[in-house]
């Protein structure tokens, strides 16, 4: 095998690495951008569902005492995430791909 064939094979190889690099890391912004985004629409349920309980007030297992607000901050974040990770209103997937398209990465 010839010089030339022998540069040729190792910057083809070299390029296949390269492109797997480029994979991966972009595999890992997607999924850092969809956590990211999913946390996102938690967040904004979490505010929704504190705001829909304001004027609920009741005696409740805790006696309506402080100790409900606790548990019920503790309750509404479940919510927020459960909903958030079953596909939510729609928020989480917008923000998505607008990180992505913020990185210059195509869906």
């Amino acid at each position: 095998m010839s010089q030339g064939a022998a540069d040729l094979g190792l910057s083809l190889s070299s390029l296949g690495t390269a492109n797997v690099a480029q994979l991966t890391a972009e595999m890992k912004i997607k999924g850092k951008a969809k956590a990211a985004a999913q946390d996102f629409e938690a967040m904004f349920l979490n505010t929704m569902f504190q705001e829909m309980q304001t004027g609920i007030d009741g005696d409740g297992p805790f006696g309506g005492s402080g100790a409900l607000k606790v548990w019920r901050s503790f309750l509404t974040n479940q919510y927020a995430t459960t909903f958030a990770k079953a596909g939510g209103i729609g928020i989480a997937n917008q923000v998505y791909q607008e990180l992505l398209r913020q990185q210059g990465i195509s869906s």
